[in-house]
């Protein structure tokens, strides 16, 4: 729709522009277009124009393309706050004119346009500014090469200033804006004529993303303008917010002419989303039809964070749905002078100027006639009196306490001015003479000295860097609750994007949130994953909505959202919460649990009844049952019983170098000593038996020497076993953390299995030959009825022993020991029961047969 009226316009100022190669080369130009009179004007020596967003709509025209466009025109309630920002214009001016030590002796003029907010009006603004109010221009007559305007400040919003400066930058003239703040206007390839007195969104959306993160806030709503501003604001914002870790629900645009079922719809979405946070990065009138859509069904209370388009803006403070925002907003500044300037408005200084004479008839809600003559003003309507008093109206135009952008006005013009005077002025110091009226001042010197100025005003910095930016400082901006019910701007904080990273950002602690609270209030897809679990991502979700799953088995996380379980080392094993590697509790057959108490008490209570049987044989060892039993092989028997008896203790308590070395040598050498001399005792009773037949010499064969001997022989090949193994392969203490994954288990490591299978099987084959042996011997004469006992005592050993090898592999941790040490008592129990007990018996109870005729068979005998 607007094409046309485009083409008109940038086609005029090529026929203006066009001669720039030469200041006096002159060629006719026809205007094309109606020429619109600015809404404020001043002569001067050097003019600088003005484009202002004083209304916030354009009359919309259907063009037939038959005839001449119809003149572009505001319409709707005039925007006060704009209002302020020209006048402020004006009085910069004015105060610059007054002094002598910037621009002496010489005069700026002024023309400040409406934009209407509309990128045509703003246009054809622009294009006025710089082509002046030339007559002979006007008449089609001559084209002066050189813009009227020294340069051109505005527009009051981002998707306006592109147009301008799409236009200006291509002929060299400098434009200064107050309140456009989209980042893209930085490219000084596209826009090398545009500077601002406002930081760019650049620097704003990274600080939004810092205040987001700050309050912990990780899902959020985002909505923005339909325009240049918001677009470029919320791209840079959603960057900055994906580099924090922030997900975002939803991010919708709406413009202030959207059809009504568009902000229907994105105003369901907002009530129909999980995240209590919206960032609104919108231009006031965009947000305010986003709020009149909320009143008619408010969505659930939601905590607003917004850009400083609208977070300062006084008129938003109407709306109760916003309550507690917090945004950002360029730093409040104090004009000395300006209140006074802006309420010097009378009746009649208002009636002269059509843009003033509508503000004033708004605000007063009268009408001013031409000579405030009440007679001719139309029956029915309240005419003004010229008594009324600016003073007493509180509106953003005479609202002077949040001086913010006006003071982005107020600095502008000053950077325009140094600019100019460092072009006119040969003293660069300013001096009070030297400043040449009539020098031509030409854009692209103008522009040449604006990027270099450097100065205070008002105790305001003023700079721009390489991209023709600011400094960006920052107020973070509380929504309150005033005490009469109204809502302020409150101050909470500080962003200066000039301090190292990670300290821009500094907050106080009065921040007033949604619904009075002064909680924080959340806004999370997913609480927060304690420690001990992990975050899992659900699928076709952001990264901020996760299940919270428990770590597994021997894993911990010690952090709230850990993104993975780390595992426990070895020794260490996670605690009940898996928030935490505990040392894993040590595992060993110890005294002072009740397995180790019993088998130890078993242990020496066997060794007590060895002791005692071999108490009892010594003190009868004269006795023909001692003596018949062959006493020397009984006595080294029972000394061997005994210790294998006690060697079983040295299977309980914590395993060392030493007791593994000590438990299997010594079981493995008192135990083949004890099967040897039960070895011993059975070839003495086969010897004996076979003594007894007519011409049997074997005794003589095997006397007690060559019994000494066959028990030395069978316990020295077991020692020499037992020697190779620990010289070779000794046992050694081992910490087993792969049995139990919680605990550990203290054991000895056998160091050579061979060597302990051979010292088993070295005693197993000794036991298998004396119960072969003693069964033979089973049926002699009951006078050597030893026999009967040692066949039962070698079936109880070798039973033991051969249910020992399954349930020693198979029994876990500690009762493996425990398995052993019960074999070593069991057998160790049978041999002193089955071969001693019996005898014991007859000596203590039966001495009757405790006699030699009865070992000679004089006497009938009883099987025991």
């Amino acid at each position: 729709m607007w094409k046309p009226v485009l083409t008109l316009l940038v086609a005029c100022l090529v026929l203006r522009l066009k001669p720039m190669a030469s200041e006096t080369t002159y060629v006719s130009c026809t205007q094309q277009g109606t020429y619109s009179s600015p809404a404020f004007y001043k002569e001067g020596d050097f003019i600088v124009g003005g484009v202002f967003s004083m209304h916030f709509a354009m009359r919309v025209v259907e063009h037939n393309y038959t005839g001449r466009p119809e003149p572009l025109q505001c319409t709707g309630r005039m925007h006060t706050r704009g209002l302020r920002f020209a006048r402020a214009m004006e009085f910069a001016i004015e105060e610059i004119n007054n002094r002598s030590d910037l621009l002496p002796n010489v005069t700026l003029g002024y023309q400040i346009y409406d934009s209407c907010a509309a990128v045509p009006k703003a246009l054809k603004a622009t294009l006025q500014a710089v082509n002046g109010d030339d007559p002979d221009f006007k008449m089609g007559l001559t084209c002066p090469a050189v813009a009227s305007a020294a340069a051109v400040l505005g527009d009051s919003s981002s998707t306006g200033s592109i147009g301008m400066s799409r236009v200006l930058g291509l002929f060299g003239v400098p434009q200064v804006s107050h309140y456009a703040t989209c980042s893209c206007l930085s490219d000084k390839t596209q826009y090398p004529s545009f500077l601002r007195t406002i930081p760019s969104d650049q620097f704003q959306a990274a600080g939004l993303a810092q205040l987001v993160k700050h309050f912990g806030w990780k899902w959020i709503g985002a909505i923005r303008s339909d325009s240049d501003y918001g677009n470029s604001g919320m791209a840079s914002f959603l960057r900055a917010a994906q580099n924090e870790g922030i997900c975002v629900e939803y991010s919708e645009a709406i413009y202030r002419t959207n059809p009504r079922s568009k902000v229907e719809r994105v105003a369901e979405i907002i009530r129909r989303s999980t995240s209590r946070v919206i960032v609104a990065f919108m231009a006031s009138g965009d947000l305010r039809v986003l709020l009149d859509e909320f009143a008619k069904r408010s969505p659930p209370p939601l905590q607003w964070i917004g850009s400083e388009s609208w977070v300062t803006d006084p008129e938003m403070l109407k709306s109760g749905l916003i309550a507690g925002a917090v945004g950002f907003g360029v730093e409040r500044s104090v004009i000395p002078g300006l209140r006074t300037f802006l309420l010097d408005l009378s009746a009649t200084k208002a009636s002269q100027i059509p843009l003033l004479k509508e503000f004033w008839e708004e605000t007063f809600n009268c009408k001013l006639p031409q000579k405030l003559i009440v007679s001719n003003v139309a029956q029915g309507v309240k005419a003004c009196t010229g008594t009324e008093n600016l003073s007493a109206v509180d509106n953003p135009y005479t609202d002077t306490s949040q001086l913010r952008i006006t003071n982005m006005v107020y600095k502008a013009i000053y950077a325009i001015a140094h600019a100019i005077h460092d072009v006119v002025c040969k003293d660069k110091l300013k001096s009070l003479s030297q400043c040449n009226r009539t020098i031509i001042a030409k854009p692209f010197k103008v522009l040449e000295q604006l990027k270099k100025v450097n100065f205070t005003v008002n105790g305001y910095p003023v700079t721009f860097d390489s991209n023709g930016d600011p400094v960006a400082v920052y107020e973070v901006i509380n929504w309150q609750i005033a005490e009469d019910g109204s809502l302020k701007f409150v101050t909470a904080g500080r962003y200066d994007a000039s301090k190292p990273k990670g300290q821009e950002l500094s907050l106080s602690n009065n921040i007033i949130w949604v619904g009075g609270q002064k909680k924080v209030p959340l806004s999370v897809c997913s609480e927060s994953c304690p420690s001990g679990t992990r975050k899992a991502a659900q699928k076709g979700r952001p990264i901020c909505c996760y299940d919270c799953v428990p770590c597994g088995e021997g894993e911990i996380s010690n952090e709230t959202d850990s993104l993975d379980c780390i595992s426990c080392p070895d020794e260490y094993w996670p605690n009940s919460k898996r928030d935490e590697c505990l040392a894993k509790p040590v595992e060993f057959l110890s005294l002072d649990e009740v397995l180790g108490i019993i088998l130890a008490v078993c242990s020496i209570a066997g060794a007590c009844m060895v002791v005692a049987v071999a108490v009892i044989f010594y003190r009868h060892r004269a006795s023909p049952i001692v003596r018949a039993n062959n006493s020397e092989l009984s006595f080294l028997l029972l000394f061997s019983l005994t210790l294998c008896f006690l060697c079983s203790l040295t299977f309980i308590g914590r395993p060392s170098e030493w007791s593994c070395m000590l438990r299997h040598t010594a079981f493995g050498i008192t135990f083949v000593l004890c099967i040897s001399c039960v070895l011993g005792k059975t070839l003495v009773v086969l010897m004996a038996f076979r003594a007894t037949l007519p011409g049997s010499n074997v005794m003589k064969w095997f006397g007690p020497l060559q019994q000494r001997l066959t028990v030395v022989c069978f316990t020295f090949v077991q020692a020499l076993i037992c020697t190779l193994w620990l010289v070779l392969s000794p046992p050694i203490p081992l910490k087993n953390v792969s049995y139990y994954k919680e605990r550990i288990i203290l054991e000895c490591n056998l160091g050579s299995a061979g060597a302990f299978w051979a010292v088993l099987g070295y005693i197993g084959l000794l036991a298998v030959l004396c119960f072969v042996l003693a069964f033979l011997a089973r049926k002699l004469p009951d006078n050597f009825n030893e026999a009967k006992f040692i066949t039962f005592s070698m079936l109880i050993f070798c039973a033991v022993w051969l249910t020992f090898i399954p349930a020693y592999v198979s029994s876990p941790g500690k009762f493996t020991v425990a398995v052993e040490i019960f074999a070593i008592l069991a057998s160790s129990f049978g041999l002193i029961i089955c071969i001693f007990i019996p005898k014991c018996y007859i000596i203590l109870f039966r001495p009757d047969q405790n006699t030699r005729k009865h070992m000679l068979g004089k006497v009938p005998s009883k099987a025991l």
